[in-house]
Order: structure tokens, then C-alpha cells, then sequence
């Protein structure tokens, strides 16, 4: 199946400054992609959870995998990134396993400083005696933090010793590398929603110089010379 996004981008036409050996162009334009052209979920839609459902990214998978999971086509992974405002999976996506593991070893350059060293504490979930939270679990606190508190049922004051557990530079990557797991996705339903926006959303409009057609544009005709 052609890919709808790349279907409806429309064209742009640049100077060519391709030469037959003589300093004299082939031809006056070449027509490409407007790659520039962004297409996007309509505001109204992304800010409407009820059109998403959630989604956890599995091992190594890649957007194409996803929407070809989701939607049964790999073509739609725009779909998959743009439903949450990926501009950069290098960055924005989970790494794969075989590059995660690279990427920690050069940033921490040994296993043992990786598996063993200690990036931050973060608290163990204290309650009292009616199993009400009073201290929750996942804050970032010191290497020996205590909670103090007076538990009203019990009529005493309580003092716990060392409420924090240590995280080690692995635990703290695998966090955010799982974290980019939990996405939304576009229910499959509301496809055709996006399919016509886009339609509309790629054409140009009148009124500029460079308007050719809604599909075309065209650069200013002009050449450098050495």
C-alpha cells in the first residue's frame, strides 16, 4: 500500500544547477518532494484522549512494527509517531537492546561503574498503622533519609531510620529508555478523519509567488555563477 503521507506531500520545484560539463544547465527546474510540508493530527484530535488508546512498545520494536500491529499497514508509522509528537527517535524512542547497551557502556565506560555505581537514592513507601501512605514510594531523597510522623491511631510518634534504596546508573537508564515504551495511538476508527485532513492540509494556496498549483510550487529562477 502507497504510503498516504508521502502520497500527498505535494511537489517543489528548484533551480537546477546541474551542468553538462560546459556551465550550462540541463534543464531550468527540478521537481522534488516538499519535504518541508509537515503534515499534522488536527488540534481538536490530538487534544482528545477518547480518539487514542494506549500502548506499550515491545522489545525492539520499531514504528513501523507498531503500526503494522495496530493499523496492519508498516506504511502508517507516521501515524504512531506523529499521534505523540515524535520528532526524533533517535532521541524520542526507545533504544533497541544491542544499542542500548552500547550507548551505556561508552557513556560510563566499565560494567562495574554501570551495574554497581550509585546515581541517586529514592524512597521506600512508608505507612501507618491504618495503611494510610505517608510517605510515598519513588521520591528522590538522601542516602539516610528518615520520615518522622505522628500516627493519631497508634497515639505515638514514629520515626523511621533509612527509608531510601540506593539506584544504580543502570536501573536510572532502564528507566527512561522504558518509560519512551508508553505511548498513545490513534484508534484505527478515526483513521480516515486524518487521511482527509492531510489531503487538504498538503495543498497550497493561492496568493503566493510561488504558486504553481495545490500541488506545486516553484524557487526563484536564479543561478549563481564561480
Amino acid at each position: 500500500m502507497a504510503n498516504p503521507y508521502f502520497r500527498n506531500l505535494p511537489n517543489f520545484e528548484y533551480v537546477n544547477r546541474t551542468s553538462n560539463g560546459n556551465d550550462v544547465a540541463i534543464s531550468d527546474y527540478s521537481t522534488v518532494k516538499n519535504l518541508f510540508k509537515k503534515g499534522k493530527l488536527r488540534e481538536d484530535i490530538f487534544q482528545e484522549l477518547t480518539f487514542f488508546e494506549k500502548y506499550q512498545i515491545s522489545g525492539d520494536d520499531r514504528p513501523d512494527n507498531v503500526a503494522n500491529e495496530v493499523y496492519n499497514d508498516p506504511t502508517l508509522d507516521w501515524i504512531v509517531l506523529t499521534s505523540n509528537n515524535i520528532l526524533n527517535i533517535q532521541t524520542e524512542w526507545p533504544m533497541p537492546q544491542a544499542t542500548f547497551d552500547a550507548f551505556l557502556l561508552e557513556k560510563y565506560g566499565n560494567y562495574d561503574t554501570l551495574y554497581n555505581g550509585i546515581h541517586h537514592y529514592e524512597s521506600n513507601q512508608v505507612k501507618n498503622s491504618q495503611d494510610v501512605v505517608i510517605f510515598p514510594k519513588g521520591v528522590r531523597v538522601g542516602a539516610a533519609q528518615s520520615v518522622s510522623y505522628y500516627d493519631y491511631f497508634a497515639d505515638s510518634q514514629v520515626t523511621i531510620d533509612n527509608v531510601s534504596r540506593p539506584i544504580t546508573n543502570y536501573e536510572y537508564e532502564e528507566k527512561i529508555n522504558n518509560d519512551k515504551r508508553n505511548i498513545f495511538l490513534l484508534k484505527p476508527q478515526y483513521l480516515n478523519i486524518v487521511f482527509d485532513d492531510l489531503e487538504e492540509m498538503m495543498e497550497y494556496k493561492e496568493g503566493s509567488t510561488q504558486y504553481i498549483s495545490e500541488n506545486l510550487k516553484r524557487a526563484e529562477n536564479i543561478r549563481l555563477y564561480s
